[in-house]
């Protein structure tokens, strides 16, 4: 569920990078974005290869039971922040 974070990150730079199309070429968003939405993608790929993820409702595995939520979205935040950190920061 990690993935969460990042896909937040790179909806955000894509807004941004088509609302201030001379900010985003002076700051290369578009290589930010490309490894947001990159990295987000394997990492659903990943997510659904070991059965986190599934194309049925509730879609997140760890929301079947209440007692897995809290350490899912702890995984959320931990995780999420310090990929955001460590794409950003590169």
């Amino acid at each position: 569920m990690c993935f969460i974070m990042p896909m937040i990150l790179a909806i955000i730079v894509t807004v941004v990078k088509h609302i201030a199309r001379g900010l985003a070429s002076k700051l290369k968003l578009n290589i930010l974005n490309a490894m947001l939405w990159g990295g987000m993608i394997s990492l659903v790929i990943e997510h659904i290869w070991h059965g986190e993820l599934a194309p049925w409702p509730p879609f997140l595995i760890a929301m079947k039971s209440p007692t897995k939520i809290p350490i899912m979205l702890q995984d959320i935040s931990t995780i999420g922040t310090a990929m955001i950190l460590a794409v950003v920061g590169t």
